[in-house]
């Protein structure tokens, strides 16, 4: 049969502005020790993020708690699905300590979704904040958090402990939102990041993927959906599909066109807009302090 008789989809080439440079430096490189020498995780290594030698310089990292095993199977996420395995309750001095030996001037941190939990996780994330301020009581901290499927009762265990930024990602546009965030829901997500404001979380932050087949106009209507529950910080990056298994990149999104929605973001009365093909959720995580 010739080939030219058969669908095959092809892959979008990547282009050249999504090329990074190899992370160097003295403090990159004594950090990347201790990590290897204490094993300590941080979604920095794991998730091979592009930006980890910028970060790390300047004192940021991201760590993940609850496990490696999600309970959801999003479509665009590398993270394993399955059945989690049992909490551990020494976690949050772990992170603590790994947080101390790093000497980490602004964590991030993030988990899996845990709907498999009564509490959805929400007592091991509090305890982690808890934990991270006793031992590291000048380091500054964004929680990175799941929707606790808009249970309220957990996420009042995260603003009890008052992060300095808490963030939520809504992750696409509504209309790819099933597809994107199968067990997700647009307007639930909304209200988590409504009702986090509402009860006093002075910096609210969100992050969009760009590239998975929306248009300009849905963009632009997630941006002022967000603006519309008072969200400070929007981050908006380029999708990159982490396995032949995952969701394909339908476009990769130009720096112009990045530029553009920074530009329209700003205008809009957000605090700060990252926008930029390599932009993730932690990027310049430190700077959404001011």
């Amino acid at each position: 049969m010739s080939t030219e008789t058969l669908d095959i989809p092809q892959r979008v080439p990547k282009p050249k502005w999504l090329r990074v440079k190899l992370p160097t430096g003295k403090k990159y490189t004594a950090l990347r020790g201790l990590v290897d020498k204490y094993d300590l995780h941080t979604i920095c290594t794991s998730g091979s993020c592009p930006n980890m030698g910028e970060c790390w310089t300047e004192g940021t990292a991201t760590f993940m708690i609850l496990g490696n095993v999600c309970t959801r199977s999003c479509g665009f996420c590398g993270v394993k699905t399955g059945r989690p395995e049992t909490v551990d309750w020494d976690e949050p001095e772990k992170v603590a300590r790994s947080i101390k030996l790093m000497e980490i001037k602004h964590a991030v941190v993030t988990s899996v979704d845990r709907d498999d939990l009564k509490d959805m996780g929400s007592i091991i994330w509090a305890e982690t904040v808890k934990a991270i301020r006793r031992m590291n009581p000048e380091t500054t901290l964004e929680t990175l958090i799941p929707d606790f499927q808009g249970v309220t009762r957990n996420i009042d265990r995260i603003i009890a402990v008052k992060p300095e930024v808490v963030s939520h990602n809504m992750e696409t546009v509504k209309r790819l939102t099933r597809e994107v965030r199968i067990q997700a829901k647009y307007e639930r997500s909304l209200e988590v990041l409504r009702y986090l404001k509402a009860q006093g979380i002075e910096r609210t932050k969100s992050g969009i993927m760009l590239g998975l087949g929306e248009t300009e106009e849905e963009v632009l209507q997630t941006m002022q959906d967000l603006r519309n529950v008072d969200l400070d910080i929007v981050t908006i990056g380029q999708y990159l599909q982490p396995s032949k298994k995952h969701l394909p990149v339908k476009e990769f999104i130009t720096p112009e066109q990045f530029k553009k929605y920074e530009t329209i973001g700003l205008e809009m009365g957000f605090r700060h807009v990252e926008s930029g093909a390599l932009v993730r959720s932690s990027y310049k995580a430190q700077k959404h302090l001011t």
